[in-house]
């Protein structure tokens, strides 16, 4: 079948020849299935492998969040086997109410098909399923239930009435209901797509939301006996301090789930109910994407390449916390890696890995600030320097100072867009001639949500919304905008995913002359929107009109467009 299934994807112009010839190869020496190490090298989505699955195994697809699974259905097998043979029944045949049919994720997978047919003492119909969808399909069945349950035994086996200490002592502590609890969890947030899960306490109850694309969603209440034992648990596995409840802790901890690396980022913080925890979750190999995937496009994607071809000068990245900075960066990075090259960086905390590039990791307690850090860099024959964020005069003027001495210099600043960066610059105590001598690029940006594609719908433009769009009058009853639903895929939040939009600022001989000269961050802006500047605006306008986001989405992040009219009316 792995011929087949090569050849297949080889025809869809997805793989070359020698992609085949590798992966056949390193199949028969590390005996790992094919598949797998097509999703690992990120060489096919699930999407379309399971598309390939079906063509060369003649098992058809099947897509779980279409139709919600009945309640028969769910209580044939119970969840746990599901998990561990990535399988889930989710109907029973129209032509013969004695087979079930399953949604599997390895056309190979018997075992699991025995276990449901074992179970239900019934047939068993294959479909293939991506192991996202599976896994999802799971949690949104048995999820609730188990952590319920967790959370009952919890209460009901005397656990609440015995110190934390105690808990951690017992020989059994990894099936512990709170150790089960925090796992699930933990898990349900990966699968949900969740950035971050938030521990709250309140008067009566403990408050669990999780993030998902930017927004936050509650997920489950529990008892507030369940905090301190929950907090507790979180605290050991990231390493930190469970006897200090007093002041806030911040640390970390990996974690290896459905196969893909995640870094979990732990923040206590003590409330008037008791300790607020929130874990950020980070996969790894998400860090790192194409410039397209990223959302660049057109004149946008070529103003980026062209500052990063640039050897030396300051490229920032600006934008608010959680507006994708970190990702771009990491992708820039990526692709400027090479032999050729020596790249450090100054980060804190360091968010993922990257073969090649020395990252250094901030330490205030040992004075490695990001100033320090830098000065120390500067003596190791840098050629690329990645600063994590630019918080002081100091760094700025050090990273300035690198970037006129031949080095390019990349690093991040909060501010609203690309002009604005100039002025923080200058309110850091950077001389504004070695601002316009340094600066190569400035690049802002936000993330916008994606309207789910299964189940998005299309709308005439009302009148306020096509002059808020600046349409001409004459195409208003032609255009259409999506809109959000609400489906199983997406939670019915009429969204699924996040794609960025840009302001990508080149810095011409004409914008450095004007910066050099003091300029304002709106005589800059307004400069740089003359000689093409695509403002973040005009970027989300585009994503609306294309229907890949809704108008609320662009309301939401877009800055006021006076400034874009007043030079479209100048001009």
């Amino acid at each position: 079948m792995n011929e087949k299934l090569l050849r297949y994807l080889a025809d869809q112009g997805l793989l070359s020849r020698e992609q085949t010839d590798a992966l056949l190869q390193e199949h028969q020496e590390i005996r790992r299935p094919v598949r797998e190490l097509l999703i690992e090298r990120g060489i096919v989505s699930e999407e379309k492998l399971i598309e390939a699955l079906s063509y060369a195994s003649g098992i058809p697809q099947i897509r779980l969040y279409e139709s919600p699974i009945p309640m028969d259905v769910r209580l044939l097998v119970r969840p746990e086997l599901l998990r561990a043979n990535l399988i889930i029944p989710f109907a029973f045949d129209e032509a013969d109410s004695r087979t079930v049919c399953v949604a599997i994720n390895d056309p190979t997978n018997m075992k699991g098909r025995d276990i449901v047919a074992a179970a239900g003492k019934c047939r068993v119909k294959p479909f293939l399923a991506t192991a996202t969808d599976i896994l999802l399909a799971i949690d949104r069945c048995y999820g609730t239930e188990e952590m319920q349950e967790a959370a009952a035994l919890y209460t009901q086996t005397g656990e609440a009435d015995r110190t934390v200490e105690e808990q951690l002592m017992q020989e059994s502590v990894n099936a512990s209901p709170v150790v089960i609890l925090v796992k699930t969890l933990i898990e349900q947030a990966v699968h949900r797509r969740a950035s971050d899960i938030h521990i709250e306490a309140g008067s009566d109850c403990v408050r669990v939301r999780f993030r998902v694309d930017g927004v936050l969603h509650p997920v489950m209440t529990y008892d507030l006996l369940l905090l301190p034992a929950i907090v507790a648990r979180i605290k050991i596995i990231s390493g930190l301090d469970i006897s200090e409840k007093r002041t806030p802790q911040d640390g970390r901890f990996p974690i290896v789930m459905d196969g893909n690396e995640y870094e979990v980022r732990v923040s206590t913080l003590p409330t008037v109910y008791g300790e607020k925890c929130v874990l950020r979750l980070a996969q790894k190999k998400a860090l790192t994407r194409s410039k397209r995937a990223l959302g660049l496009r057109g004149a946008q994607l070529e103003k980026f390449d062209r500052i990063l071809k640039i050897p030396n000068g300051i490229v920032l990245v600006t934008g608010p916390t959680g507006s994708g900075k970190s990702t771009t960066m990491y992708t820039a990075l990526s692709e400027l890696n090479s032999d050729e090259v020596n790249i450090v960086t100054i980060e804190d905390p360091v968010e993922a890995n990257i073969e090649g590039i020395n990252q250094v990791q901030v330490n205030p307690k040992a004075n490695m600030t990001f100033a320090n850090a830098l000065r120390s860099i500067l003596r190791q024959d840098p050629d690329i320097i990645m600063i994590g964020e630019i918080r002081d005069g100091e760094t700025a003027s050090i990273a300035v100072q690198a970037s006129i001495t031949g080095h390019l210099v990349m690093s991040t600043l909060h501010t609203n867009d690309t002009a604005s960066s100039v002025t923080r610059l200058l309110d850091m105590g950077v001389e504004s001639y070695l601002i316009a001598d340094a600066t190569v690029g400035i690049i802002a940006q936000r993330l916008v949500r994606c309207l789910c594609p299964n189940c998005k719908k299309l709308r005439p433009v009302l009148r306020h919304e096509a002059e808020y769009l600046g349409l001409p009058e004459a195409q208003w009853e032609s255009i259409r905008i999506g809109e959000p639903v609400g489906c199983q895929r997406c939670d019915g939040t009429g969204y699924y995913d996040r794609i960025g939009v840009y302001e990508v600022m080149e810095i011409t001989p004409t914008l450095r002359a004007l910066i050099a000269h003091h300029a304002t961050t709106d005589e800059i802006r307004t400069l740089a929107i003359r000689e093409g500047m695509k403002t973040m605006h005009e970027s989300a306008r585009e994503l609306v009109l294309e229907g890949t986001t809704s108008i609320s989405e662009l309301q939401r992040i877009s800055v006021e467009n006076i400034h874009q009219q007043n030079v479209n009316a100048e001009g």
